[in-house]
């Protein structure tokens, strides 16, 4: 089991940036997947940026270049730096965790979700 509680989120302007934070209840080091994932209004939920257990990072291709996934294992927090934000981004963004060595940005194999923190970009 592990808790996952999310903050940063807000609104800013086309071009803003924004650090979303994850506290996690538990070690997050290794043999643990870490993700971000959003869902906009009427959309699915979509996989952002991802660190399996093994270090490996992924980001979806609308984030490339722009979003930074990190974690501070000594606070046990996950972070997303988002740059140059565009209205596209727009959406509730959620961390999300995973007990499998491999889980990249899949949403199913997720097992554990924060509660979520709202994103807003204006333009």
């Amino acid at each position: 089991q592990v808790q996952l509680v999310e903050s940063g989120g807000g609104s800013v302007q086309t071009g803003g940036s924004l650090r979303l934070s994850c506290a996690a209840s538990r070690d997050i080091y290794s043999d643990i997947c870490m993700g971000w994932f959003r869902q906009a209004p009427g959309k699915e939920r979509e996989g952002v940026a991802a660190i399996d257990s093994d270090g490996s990072i992924s980001y979806a291709d609308s984030v490339k270049g722009r979003f930074t996934i990190s974690k501070d294992s000594a606070k046990n927090t996950l972070y997303l730096q988002m740059n140059s934000l565009k209205p596209e981004d727009t959406a509730m963004y959620y961390c999300a965790a995973s007990p499998l060595v491999w889980a990249a940005m899949v949403v199913g194999l997720y097992n554990y979700w924060g509660q979520g923190t709202q994103v807003t970009v204006s333009s």
